[in-house]
């Protein structure tokens, strides 16, 4: 991919714009008509990057002459046209994406951008509020969007009860501090008074795939990693519900103060989806808060064929989600939603009297809910691309993916030089390559080099990760533009990678 190929398709330059741009009475064009002629460039170079995804390779290095033109560009002591800026970005940027927009990326859990979504962001880029609260658009949009996302996924919503963030990372933050600040008052401790210090210590309770967004905000918010215990999980990947009882007992008889169960709505790993129904009866009996991660699954509920799995999520305190992931909102957009919307303002309000606002009714602002007090406008997105997709198209699109999953897992499982390692449970698909005859440090191995190398062959992009002890490839499906030739193409290229391996080991 080199950065000056002559471009066949190229969008109409800003100056076949500026020349139907009307002009002032002496016959100058004016800023606004330099941000309309550019504004349409900027539409068309949006509108071909994205037409030409699929012809091209997922990812490829970046050759050390692009690279190093952006990272020492110079600050500049002159502006520069918009026009320029354009050519700079259709010339430097777009040619080297991450590949998440590609039918055939399958890494991680990164999305294509929804249309609807891209459109959006422009429009609420011109408005640029800060979304902390007042009588604007944005605020009210904000509170409808949050409604919508709970329920598509079934969570209870009142009020108040939930607000957009920048991910999961974030949601869980906002989530994990109103347990902590409901389970310190349960204790008799003002934990937004007097700190933690001196408090017998607070205990949650994770897997061994829980997301290290949690371990990050127990940390954060002085939990410490140390009183985060691992719980065991069953054959199936689920949070043991009789381990989590016991582990409980035990920090209850030493003086600790158990007060957080993490759930998973689909771990990163595998896909795997927790029975929240006996988590929920377990929480409730010994008063702790239920907080379900669903940054990439709890969307899966809108599918049919596997809604049976979330049966109880309903019943959680909170719930963290990213409708950046399986809605393919454009990053960043996550959402924190939980049931008592008081828990969340008395873990986090605080309005001096500058930000006071007389008129902002028995809501008050967002920014008393969270972390954030200046806060982007991210429910245009959000509104533009459940709005245009609409409940069944996005039900649609997402059992299109966990069909092809358990496609994919099909494919593996039928191929005697493949290993299916984890049951199918959403969109995620944890596999490894088996060739005859491999000791298991040598599949480790094996399998450790592979995304890497099946990612700059430039066809397919998958990641890896450690399950069980084990290397494995993992595949993430969301585009709904994927398609069982994509699949195929997939799994030939992790065994020609595979291949290629054993040929430089041999060498």
């Amino acid at each position: 991919m080199t950065s000056d190929a002559p471009r066949t398709d190229a969008p109409r330059t800003d100056a076949a714009h500026a020349a139907e741009a009307p002009r002032t009475a002496d016959g100058f064009r004016t800023a606004h008509d330099d941000f309309r002629a550019a504004a349409h460039t900027a539409a068309d170079l949006a509108a071909d990057h994205l037409a030409g995804l699929a012809a091209r390779p997922v990812w490829q290095p970046m050759d050390d002459a692009a690279r190093r033109a952006l990272l020492d560009a110079p600050l500049p002591a002159a502006g520069r046209p918009l026009a320029e800026l354009l050519e700079t970005v259709g010339r430097d940027v777009l040619p080297y994406p991450m590949g998440n927009g590609h039918p055939r990326f399958f890494g991680w859990v990164n999305s294509a951008p929804a249309p609807a979504g891209v459109l959006a962001t422009l429009a609420a880029a011109a408005m640029n509020p800060s979304s902390a609260g007042g009588d604007h658009a944005d605020v009210h949009l904000e509170r409808a969007v949050v409604r919508w996302i709970a329920e598509l996924v079934g969570f209870p919503h009142r009020p108040g009860g939930g607000l957009l963030t920048s991910g999961t990372s974030m949601a869980t933050i906002v989530c994990l501090a109103a347990a902590r600040d409901r389970a310190a008052r349960a204790a008799g401790w003002d934990v937004r008074a007097d700190g933690l210090a001196g408090m017998p210590p607070l205990v949650g309770y994770v897997t061994g795939e829980t997301h290290s967004c949690v371990r990050k905000a127990a940390e954060l918010l002085g939990l410490g990693s140390r009183y985060l215990r691992t719980v065991a999980t069953g054959p199936d990947g689920r949070l043991d519900p009789a381990d989590l009882r016991a582990a409980v007992a035990r920090d209850r008889a030493d003086g600790l103060l158990p007060f957080l169960v993490v759930a998973s709505a689909g771990t990163v790993g595998t896909g795997a989806v927790d029975a929240f129904g006996p988590l929920a009866d377990l929480c409730a009996e010994e008063r702790l808060w239920l907080h379900v991660d669903g940054a990439y699954g709890a969307f899966g509920v809108l599918d049919p064929v596997i809604a049976h799995r979330y049966a109880g999520l309903e019943r959680a305190d909170s719930l963290a989600l990213d409708p950046h992931k399986w809605l393919g909102v454009p990053v960043d957009c996550g959402c924190a939603l939980v049931r008592d919307p008081e828990g969340l303002r008395a873990a986090f309000s605080l309005v001096p009297s500058y930000l006071r606002d007389e008129t902002a009714g028995e809501l008050g602002w967002f920014s008393e809910y969270g972390t954030e007090q200046t806060r982007p406008f991210r429910a245009l997105k959000v509104w533009a691309t459940i709005a245009h997709r609409g409940r069944d198209g996005l039900a649609r699109d997402i059992a299109r993916t966990t069909a092809l999953a358990r496609r994919l897992g099909e494919l593996v499982s039928a191929d005697p030089g493949l290993e299916l390692l984890a049951e199918v449970q959403t969109s995620i698909v944890a596999f490894r390559l088996r060739p005859p005859g491999l000791t298991e440090a040598a599949l480790d191995a094996l399998n450790r080099e592979l995304p890497a190398a099946v990612q700059r062959r430039g066809r397919a992009f998958v990641t890896g990760a450690r399950l069980a002890g084990r290397e494995i490839l993992r595949a993430c499906l969301l585009n709904p533009a994927t398609t069982e030739t994509d699949l195929r193409i997939l799994l030939d290229e992790v065994k020609e990678a595979g291949r290629g391996a054993a040929d430089g080991r041999h060498h």
